[in-house]
């Protein structure tokens, strides 16, 4: 039976939870996910545990935010004046908004505060500072 390898394009079922068992995704009722190993298509921590899986086994993988979406960074957090906001834009602790950055690229943001005077903005990954684990099953192999 083949394993997978650097290069290989697999297809992997998972389920992705928090440390309190929170699902943050999964592919149950989707088409398996597709990548090339190593490719850097999903987050590192995940990509090195796929070489050596043949189809059909099955195992938990423990991700530290480091491998994952990074730590917190503070500077991705930004204060704007309320009055910069238009009016139709619900002014709620979670909701996304998309923004352009210098560059003129397209990035997503959450509100993360509220106040009086200022929004406080967050461009972090919403799961950047958490560590997650994977429950994975390899369902198909393509060697490279």
């Amino acid at each position: 039976m083949s394993q997978a390898k650097q290069g290989d394009t697999v297809q992997i079922h998972y389920k992705g939870t928090l440390d309190d068992g929170t699902v943050f995704d999964s592919s149950e009722g989707r088409d398996p996910l597709e990548f090339a190993v190593g490719s850097g298509m999903i987050i590192p921590g995940l990509d090195v545990a796929i070489p050596g899986m043949a189809v059909g086994d099955k195992k938990v993988v423990n991700v530290p935010c480091a491998q994952a979406y990074g730590e917190v960074n503070t500077e991705n957090r930004q204060a704007v004046p309320r009055d910069q906001f238009p009016d139709d834009i619900p002014m709620e602790v979670g909701t996304q908004l998309q923004m352009q950055g210098e560059g003129g690229q397209v990035m997503v943001v959450t509100i993360a505060e509220v106040a009086d005077t200022e929004v406080t903005l967050d461009a972090n990954h919403a799961l950047a500072g958490k560590d997650l684990t994977f429950a994975i099953e390899m369902v198909g192999i393509q060697a490279a």
